[in-house]
């Protein structure tokens, strides 16, 4: 879609809410995911063995969690434990910001609207990532995932509304950044905006079909857009 398009959205956004893990950062570049997953199928095996095989044909540490409640609270909480500690290491290791994404931050801020980070990721990964390279000033809130409730992460409009709620601003005000059909469905379900970012090929179809408002393949097109809108 076009960059009038982009400029339009972004003009009637007041608080811009960027997913982490892709559109800001790529966090297991460094860490690779399916070295996560592992350890924490392994982990889960340790609470339950049939659920640890099941864990051991994913790649996806995310899916790990969501896994994890079938095992009891012991298991839940090891794995989202575990998880964010591999988190916290992935990001140091992650190297810089998604091009543009700092960019886009400033932009943003310098605007005047609200900043949030909304993410499946914690936390604590988040905030250790925007203090390792000098970007916490950029950004009013962070949510992260609620701690052993893996199903309040995205489509789950949950972190959403406690962005929105944190920065003062109507959901339908807010625009979501992410590059995942999850993050537009969040969108969707608060009934405010998105921007699918198609960082993969193939993506912008299915950023598109899931509803986003205006898909972008670059996290400069923020930027650029911020200052005509």
């Amino acid at each position: 879609m076009g960059s009038d398009t982009l400029a339009a959205v972004l003009g009637a956004t007041r608080a811009v809410l960027f997913d982490f893990d892709g559109p800001v950062c790529d966090v297991f570049a460094g860490h690779p995911a399916p070295d996560v997953a592992r350890h924490l199928a392994e982990t889960l095996a340790t609470y339950d063995v049939d659920l640890g095989s099941k864990a051991y044909g994913t790649d996806d540490p995310m899916e790990i969690l969501r896994l994890s409640p079938q095992g009891g609270e012991s298991a839940l909480r090891a794995i989202e434990e575990e998880l964010t500690k591999a988190e916290v290491t992935a990001v140091r290791l992650a190297g810089p910001p998604i091009p543009g994404a700092v960019a886009a931050l400033e932009a943003a801020r310098a605007s005047g609207r609200k900043v949030a980070i909304v993410s499946n990721n914690s936390t604590a990964c988040v905030r250790a990532f925007l203090m390792l390279h000098g970007l916490r000033h950029l950004v009013d809130v962070v949510v992260g995932r609620a701690p052993y409730w893996p199903d309040l992460m995205k489509p789950d409009p949950h972190s959403l509304l406690k962005a929105a709620s944190e920065v003062k601003t109507h959901t339908h005000d807010c625009t979501l950044i992410g590059d995942s059909v999850t993050d537009v469905e969040a969108a969707k379900a608060t009934g405010g905006r998105s921007i699918g970012f198609a960082n993969k090929p193939g993506k912008e179809r299915a950023l598109g079909d899931a509803g986003a408002d205006v898909v972008i393949t670059a996290m400069s097109s923020v930027a650029d857009a911020m200052g005509s809108s």
